[in-house]
């Protein structure tokens, strides 16, 4: 019996060729719609399934593969029961499949992608010859990626077939290609129908890269994307590969510095920020961010929100970085960096908010979240006879948004638009503040002072006002507000509600 392959493509990358080589090597080439025509045109023998199914492709297309003489050719165990109805009913096996997916992904990222035009985009017919041909793979190679055209080929030239190894390894990618594809299409249904949370929740990466290790050496780990955005579509400009901890730090940077549309530097640590800044330019930006804490600076990451030009860059290089990570760099900018050869020099698109939600494990399941996105229920509360003026206002929001981004308890010290000290991840509030007040010194002295939770008690007001702090942010909330209206009152300092927690566990 002659062998057959069919091929029916939406991305024709290498299908002609493959088409060539399928012919040369005795297979009769089987086709539908696009890929018939690519093939044809090119000279190459290709028989229309319509032919084979003596039914023609109707209803614009959406039914031309779905029918016995096709996935009974695909499906036929090579035993004799079944090669016994094959020839009773005329039915020709299929021996090699090439199928991939009509562009949905592509199709709802487009700008004028409608519902309808989503839906006409689904794909039906292919993924059901993918599953089929995926689950004969003792007997049928089933190819859903043209990277493996070269290889399918080589091996069928050589040994004039494959190994079940090989098919098994096409099989493992074909349904991992569908089940991709589904997931992409109950999260855009989902998100169609507004439902944040859906009762079924799909995470689906593509590996980017093995990582030499995760959090400590005797970690395995890898990177993953759900989509090329963000992270996961950065250009590195120069430097050593990038790390598990190096990509959990640069999102906590890009984060920090998608906060603000002013010229905006912040400089990481484990996640925390150990200094964060505005300024007109970014290097005012980060000399400000660096003066919080040059000791913690050594082997941070450092983010800026706007393009890194030749007076920052030369400033940066001054301290030891692990990697620095900006929407655009100056030519002068990249050649100072580059002259640090470990230094990590990601180029990120900083209009991507990536990672809507947030995803955490647990034994047994994962939780999710909406990201923490919001700011404000409202208009600023102010709770004490003492109010901020504009500019302390403004130092009180930039406190504000950068609270939310430290490790819980926290406490952030702002004075003129940039941190003077930060406690992060204290189990008890008052030790936060003391940590963050300490690390300030002299410059806590007419800052102010963002808490990512309630006051329990008034002892962090009167240890705040002890080292001339002059206005707190806070959500509120604590049965004891009274206590820190009245410390705050008793102290001369402003304390303003925001009604909003910002735990960061």
């Amino acid at each position: 019996m002659k062998r057959r392959a069919l091929l029916s493509v939406s991305d024709k990358e290498g299908i002609v060729t493959l088409a060539r080589e399928l012919v040369a090597l005795g297979y009769e080439v089987l086709s539908t719609g696009g890929t018939y025509r690519e093939i044809e045109k090119n000279g190459i023998e290709v028989t229309k399934v319509s032919d084979v199914t003596q039914f023609p492709e109707i209803m614009d297309g959406r039914v031309k593969t779905l029918h016995p003489m096709i996935h009974g050719g695909i499906l036929a165990r090579r035993e004799e029961a079944h090669m016994a109805e094959a020839e009773t009913h005329g039915i020709g096996l299929i021996d090699v499949v090439a199928v991939n997916l009509y562009p949905f992904e592509s199709t709802i990222d487009r700008e004028d992608c409608t519902y309808d035009l989503a839906i006409e985009n689904i794909d039906i017919g292919g993924p059901t010859m993918v599953r089929s041909a995926a689950k004969n793979h003792q007997y049928v190679n089933i190819v859903v990626n043209p990277a493996q055209y070269g290889p399918l080929v080589e091996s069928l030239k050589e040994k004039g077939e494959t190994s079940l190894e090989f098919r098994k390894h096409l099989a493992l990618e074909a349904f991992s290609h569908t089940a991709r594809y589904d997931s992409l299409i109950s999260g855009y249904l989902s998100r169609e129908a507004g439902l944040d949370m859906p009762e079924n929740f799909f995470l689906v990466g593509e590996k980017i890269a093995d990582l030499r290790y995760g959090e400590n050496p005797h970690q395995k780990a890898a990177f993953y994307a759900e989509k090329k955005e963000g992270l996961a579509n950065a250009k590195q400009h120069g430097g050593k590969e990038l790390s598990f901890n190096n990509l959990m730090d640069l999102q906590a940077a890009v984060d920090m510095v998608q906060e603000f549309e002013e010229p905006a530097c912040m400089i990481i640590k484990h996640m925390n920020p150990c200094g964060a800044a505005l300024g007109e330019t970014p290097l005012e930006a980060y000399k400000k961010a660096y003066a919080c804490d040059p000791v913690s600076a050594f082997g941070s990451i450092v983010s800026f929100n706007r393009k890194l030009d030749k007076d920052a860059a030369e400033d940066v290089v001054k301290t030891f970085v692990e990697a620095v990570v900006a929407p655009e760099y100056s030519e002068e900018a990249l050649a100072i960096l580059k002259t640090k050869k470990n230094l990590r020099i990601m180029e990120m698109d900083m209009n991507i908010l990536a990672n809507e939600v947030d995803i955490k494990k647990v034994a047994g399941g994962f939780l999710v979240q909406q990201k923490d996105r919001e700011l404000l229920n409202d208009d600023i509360e102010w709770a004490t006879e003492k109010q901020a003026d504009e500019a302390m206002e403004e130092d009180l929001l930039f406190a504000w948004k950068m609270v939310k981004h430290v490790k819980s308890n926290a406490i952030v010290l702002v004075k003129n638009q940039a941190t003077v000290g930060i406690g992060p991840g204290q189990t008890n509030r008052v030790g936060a503040a003391q940590i963050a007040l300490e690390m300030a010194g002299d410059e806590a002295e007419g800052s102010v002072l963002a808490s990512d939770a309630f006051f329990p008690f008034r002892d962090t007001v009167d240890t705040a006002a002890d080292y001339g702090v002059v206005a707190i942010i806070q959500p509120g909330g604590s049965i004891r507000d009274d206590e820190s209206i009245v410390a705050c009152n008793e102290k001369g300092l402003a304390m303003a509600f925001t009604g909003m927690r910002h735990f960061k566990h």
